[in-house]
């Protein structure tokens, strides 16, 4: 049986993941929205993540080229207390909810992954950090969903979390709609979860 053809490129970036009960917290409270807005093309919940840097299409041996300096960089890195917040848009077209806590650990991680790829001969297109959760996008012409849907979520406030893993991700798109799916390329643990999940001495 002739297997298919293995993708040459995909999408890469790198990111962390709420936990799962963030996660369910964030999408109960989405629930008014996912009834009264059903066109809007939600993301998976997944597939939901903090992106730290977005790398575009590489060539997979270039994606897993990074995986050991990344791997390096997590073992050096703290866990970070961050909290889901909120809700706003870009351009009335991206739905997102935004991050609180200790934001300040936030972009000095983000600078710290932006340099180590970048050490390692990568060449991408370095956008701001503004950190953000992207929850869904509106279909064309539909300019009030979006807005709508950030107004509901005005008074969200999610619980405290501590980040555990660095994510290396890899997306392809499927489906007549073109829609992306994500899955990790690989994540490591970051340093302060390495210790407090090891024994005492």
């Amino acid at each position: 049986m002739t297997q298919p053809p293995q993708p040459v490129t995909q999408h890469a970036f790198i990111a962390l993941a709420p936990p799962d009960d963030a996660k369910a917290e964030l999408e109960h409270a989405l629930s008014p929205a996912y009834a009264a807005y059903p066109g809007l093309r939600w993301n998976r919940i997944e597939d939901w993540h903090v992106t730290l840097a977005f790398l575009g299409e590489l060539p997979v041996e270039v994606v897993q080229r990074l995986r050991a300096p990344l791997a390096d960089l997590a073992a050096s890195r703290p866990s970070l207390d961050l909290a889901l917040a909120g809700g706003a848009h870009f351009d009335e077209r991206v739905l997102w909810t935004g991050i609180e806590g200790d934001l300040e650990g936030l972009h000095e991680l983000g600078a710290s992954v932006r340099a180590r790829v970048r050490e390692c001969g990568v060449d991408f297109v370095e956008r701001p950090l503004r950190p953000h959760l992207t929850l869904a996008r509106a279909r064309r012409n539909d300019h009030e969903s979006v807005p709508a849907a950030a107004a509901g979520l005005a008074g969200f406030a999610g619980r405290p979390w501590r980040t555990e893993r660095l994510h290396l991700v890899g997306s392809t798109v499927k489906g007549h709609e073109g829609r992306r799916r994500y899955q990790d390329v690989d994540a490591w643990t970051l340093a302060t979860s390495q210790r407090m999940g090891s024994p005492n001495p």
